[in-house]
């Protein structure tokens, strides 16, 4: 994919092809187990954008390098990485995709003063856990609570009104029925039942039976992928055929390939689907194909939020024309950018400030659904809407 030209033209105004000390970049993410599809995903989006900028020069004739940390979707291993990572002295750090881990990893980021810029952990909290203005937390991914209320909207818009919800009982799913409740309260509606399935559960038939017992007409899942998978494949054993709806982990090869063919029809929120909708997405899609030797992203979201995540860390570092990458500089960079950058999820004008956090509003938000063991765009209007990559609102 080609280097955005106004990025090209800043790096070369400032001698960008001079030698300099490497800006080390940390990532921190889940490479190894069960969440290491979302993991190895988000550090190719990354990968490919480190690579793009590099290429025309780094930051101010230092390239970017990246210091990477396997934290095995374990809050402690997680925690460990994190100070690593402020021990290496990066100027800030690219990574999270499990809450559980980052709810314990912000706190470190935070008192060394360090940004973390998440593009793939959803939970509300993260971004909630600190004052907004000090807070050194970024996120280029939709919380839970958009996330949420937007999946309501559309299942109450279709008529399904007896929800029964399903939760994991990770610190994902948790905050994740918090946000679904709260999302029903809003709209004059009570769960006819909720269920808190274990990490790890084989069989939720038993509280499947429950909820078809109250007549639930849809089933809205906050888990991940494999309990998500525990539950289609329930239902399914149960010739049960209600939906399946929920956030974007329904969209993860661990749900879609686990459930055997009954995620089919499930539906998700997404920032992004692999569709060359435009000529943006196009080109990254086609060079991810080639540089990774892949013609399917296993979770597209998680690449092209890191990527665009990378980028709008390189335009913040691009605002500092002093060097001085202390990290209260380059958080107030991330908080000042003055520059647009086109990415891939959105067009990014003022994505952050220090009351906003969150590059990501509901608008950018579309339906999946899963169709032949793909996800594509469930409404026609969705697919010709995304010819036109959305701003923030």
């Amino acid at each position: 994919m080609k280097t955005p030209w106004i990025l090209a033209a800043a790096l070369c105004s400032a001698g960008a092809f001079a030698q300099g000390v490497p800006v080390r970049i940390g990532v921190i993410g889940p490479f190894t187990g069960g969440s290491a599809d979302v993991g190895t995903t988000m550090l190719n989006g990354i990968r490919m954008a480190v690579d793009e900028i590099n290429a025309v020069g780094g930051y101010l004739g230092r390239p970017l390098e990246l210091d990477i940390k396997d934290d095995f979707s374990d809050p402690e291993k997680g925690l460990a990485a994190a100070n690593e990572l402020v021990a290496e002295k990066v100027v800030a750090t690219i990574g999270v995709c499990d809450n559980g881990v980052g709810m314990k990893v912000v706190d470190i980021f935070q008192q060394a003063k360090v940004p973390l810029v998440i593009p793939c952990a959803t939970g509300t909290p993260l971004t909630a856990k600190f004052p907004s203005a000090q807070s050194f937390t970024f996120r280029t991914a939709a919380r839970d609570a958009i996330q949420a209320s937007f999946i309501v909207d559309d299942i109450l818009k279709r008529g399904w009104n007896r929800v029964a919800v399903f939760a994991d009982s990770t610190d994902y799913g948790t905050a994740g029925l918090h946000d679904t409740t709260q999302a029903l309260a809003q709209m004059g509606v009570k769960p006819v039942y909720v269920a808190r399935v274990a990490s790890g559960a084989k069989d939720v038939t038993a509280q499947l039976a429950e909820a078809r017992a109250v007549n639930a007409n849809v089933i809205l899942s906050y888990a991940v992928g494999p309990e998500a998978a525990t539950i289609a494949n329930g239902r399914k054993t149960m010739g049960w055929k209600v939906p399946q709806v929920g956030a974007w982990p329904l969209s993860f090869p661990n749900y879609i390939d686990g459930a055997y063919g009954g995620a089919e029809g499930s539906l998700m929120a997404q920032t992004f689907i692999a569709d060359p909708s435009n000529e943006r997405r196009a080109a990254f899609l086609s060079t991810y194909a080639r540089k990774f030797n892949m013609s399917r992203i296993r979770v597209p979201m998680a690449a092209a939020q890191a990527y665009d995540a990378t980028y709008l860390l390189t335009y913040a570092l691009l605002g500092i024309r002093n060097g001085d990458l202390s990290g209260p500089t380059v958080k107030n960079a991330l908080e000042n950018i003055h520059r647009v950058y086109y990415g891939v999820v959105a067009t990014y004008e003022k994505p952050f400030s220090p009351e906003d956090k969150e590059a990501i509003s509901q608008n950018m938000l579309v339906v999946g659904l899963v169709r032949n063991a793909m996800v594509t765009f469930a409404y026609p209007e969705d697919a010709r809407r995304n010819l036109f990559i959305q701003r923030k609102k």
